[in-house]
C-alpha cells in the first residue's frame, strides 16, 4: 500500500477547510490502518473543547480524551479537530456532546474499542464527568490512565 493509496481520499488535509456550523455537518475521515493487526491505541486530547448549553446559551467548556484500538481504519486528525470545533456553536447537554461523539466515531471507524472521557468544568458549582466505552479493553495493549485527575480547580 503506497502513501497515495491511503491518503487519496482525503478531502480536507492540505486543503483551507471551514469550521463546520454544526456537528452534523461535520466531515469525518477515516484512512486505512497501515499497521492493521497490530493492536496498539491511538490517544487524541482536546484540552479546550466548548459547547453551549442548549437552555441558557451560555458556553460550556471540557478536557477530552480520547482512546481506541483500531481496526482497518484511522481517524484523520485534521476531519476529527474540525468535527470536534463545530460543537462551539451547538446546543447539548454534556452527557449528549460527550456519547455523541464516541458514538460518531464507532460508526466511522468500527475501532476494536474506544473509549472517551469527557471531563468538564462546573458550571452552576458542579463539575460533570462523562465517560463513554464499547467495552472492555482488548488484552495485550498497553492502555494508561486518561491522567485528568478529579475537578479540584483544574486550571
Amino acid at each position: 500500500m503506497t502513501d497515495k493509496n491511503i491518503y487519496e481520499n482525503l478531502t480536507q488535509l492540505g486543503a483551507a477547510t471551514e469550521l463546520p456550523q454544526d456537528p452534523d455537518q461535520a466531515v469525518l475521515e477515516k484512512v486505512p490502518n497501515p499497521q492493521a493487526g497490530t493492536k496498539y491505541m491511538v490517544r487524541f486530547v482536546a484540552p479546550e473543547f466548548t459547547s453551549l448549553c442548549p437552555i441558557t446559551g451560555q458556553p460550556d467548556f471540557a478536557h477530552l480524551v480520547i482512546d481506541y484500538v483500531p481496526k482497518d481504519f484511522l481517524v484523520e486528525s485534521k476531519s476529527l479537530k474540525l468535527f470536534l470545533g463545530a460543537f462551539r456553536n451547538h446546543g447539548a447537554f454534556h452527557e449528549d456532546c460527550t456519547v455523541s461523539i464516541g458514538k460518531r466515531l464507532v460508526g466511522l471507524l468500527d475501532p476494536e474499542w474506544l473509549r472517551i472521557g469527557g471531563y468538564w468544568y462546573p458550571r452552576g458549582g458542579i463539575p460533570i464527568d462523562v465517560f463513554y466505552q464499547t467495552g472492555p479493553a482488548p488484552e495485550g495493549v498497553w492502555i494508561p490512565d486518561q491522567g485528568v485527575p478529579p475537578y479540584r480547580g483544574r486550571g
